[in-house]
């Protein structure tokens, strides 16, 4: 069984304590900088537990043996998802009651024609961005996923005890249906907490290019979670093959990620149409270092690091790899999120990092208590034992 030291417990507390001073001197500050922070480090962690549980999930339908021994690692990052999926919906409810101003259309009068303020670009999007289905689509998302997790969890515990493959197969079905549920409602998400945000401006790619995003920094902290473990004297049955494995994923989402910028900001540039380039135009104009410094950072150095066989077998290149990757990446909701908030007013200070750093502390804080309660190896998986000695 695992046991948290105190060393552990001493990091979390701190980092938690930064980001409830970053919290408390941002909305004291500069409310409306502090809101669109909370939604980008909450957002992006959200998408790591989001994608930890699609994981669990994609290894029962695939029936894959490879990935048994980060099964227990995966169920300890989906532990943060029912914190983060509150904190979202909190946020989305201050949205309606007007204590932040993330998303535009949710302003009086934005959709009503006598109204002064009145949009009509917005407002014909009025049948779906509206408050009450808006809310009931978030609570959706985060129920089901919720739910999904819970499920796979209560049921792998329950193979650990009785073993068998009645759990075994009641989590593949259940799976199936997640996975369906989950292709449909994670692009739906990206729309919905994301895009609308950028309210006049859509993409019919956007839902993939979030995704292949919260698969980089999802694999990514399943490797650096099971690295920090083995090197505590934990999951002893990983090797260097298991975390192989880990790296070719990393490298594979972050090329699919690289794509996915590369094919939107192509389409849009190559046909220059008013409506579609505003989105580029503001991240261009007012954030342009950042814009191709976040580009470089997700695709170059995992390309470069990751490419050999040997990096991907190297416990160390994966660490360092995984740092630059979860930077990058935050950069990227960075990116999504706050140019349609702040405009040209952003910055990137204590409010932000001091927020990360709490984030990161209340993650690490779950996801280390969550993983105190079974032990670290599925013993009754059907294929454990194929697990065990893996080799490639």
């Amino acid at each position: 069984m695992y046991t948290v030291t105190k060393n552990t417990k001493l990091i979390s507390y701190v980092l938690m304590a930064i980001g409830l001073v970053a919290i408390v001197f941002g909305f004291t500050n500069d409310a409306h900088r502090a809101w669109p922070s909370l939604m980008v480090n909450n957002y992006f962690f959200l998408g790591i537990s989001a994608f930890a549980i699609f994981f669990i999930a994609l290894q029962y339908v695939s029936e894959a043996a490879w990935a048994i021994p980060f099964k227990r690692v995966a169920e300890g990052i989906t532990s943060y998802f029912l914190v983060g999926g509150i904190i979202m919906l909190f946020i989305i409810v201050a949205g309606k009651l007007h204590w932040n101003h993330i998303w535009h259309w949710m302003a009086d009068g934005i959709m009503d024609p006598n109204d002064e303020h009145y949009d009509p670009i917005i407002a014909g999007k009025e049948a779906y961005l509206n408050f009450p289905f808006f809310f009931i689509r978030a609570a959706a998302y985060i129920f089901g996923w919720w739910y999904a997790a819970k499920r796979l969890i209560a049921l792998s515990r329950q193979e650990d005890t009785e073993g068998g493959l009645s759990s075994y197969k009641r989590s593949i079905t259940l799976s199936a249906i997640f996975i369906v549920f989950f292709g449909y409602s994670s692009s739906m998400m990206a729309w919905d907490w994301i895009m609308s945000i950028d309210t006049h401006w859509f993409s019919t790619l956007f839902g993939w290019f979030v995704f292949s995003s919260m698969g980089v920094t999802g694999f990514t902290m399943i490797a650096m979670v099971a690295i920090v473990l083995k090197r505590k004297g934990y999951l002893e049955y990983v090797n260097e093959n298991h975390i192989h494995d880990l790296g070719k994923w990393i490298f594979a989402f972050s090329i699919l990620w690289t794509y996915m910028w590369f094919s939107q900001f192509m389409l849009i540039w190559y046909s220059n149409i008013p409506e579609e380039v505003t989105y580029y135009m503001a991240r261009w104009d007012n954030y342009n270092a950042l814009f191709w410094i976040t580009s470089v950072i997700n695709f170059i150095f995992p390309l470069l690091i990751l490419m050999s066989r040997d990096s991907k077998r190297n416990f160390g290149y994966i660490m360092t790899v995984g740092v630059i990757v979860l930077i990058g990446h935050w950069c990227n909701v960075f990116l999504m999120i706050e140019p349609g908030v702040m405009k040209d007013h952003w910055h990137i200070g204590f409010t932000e990092i001091g927020m990360f750093a709490g984030f990161l502390g209340l993650f690490l804080f779950i996801v280390n208590k969550a993983l105190t309660k079974a032990p670290l190896f599925v013993k009754n998986h059907p294929f454990a034992d194929e697990s065990i000695h893996h080799h490639i």
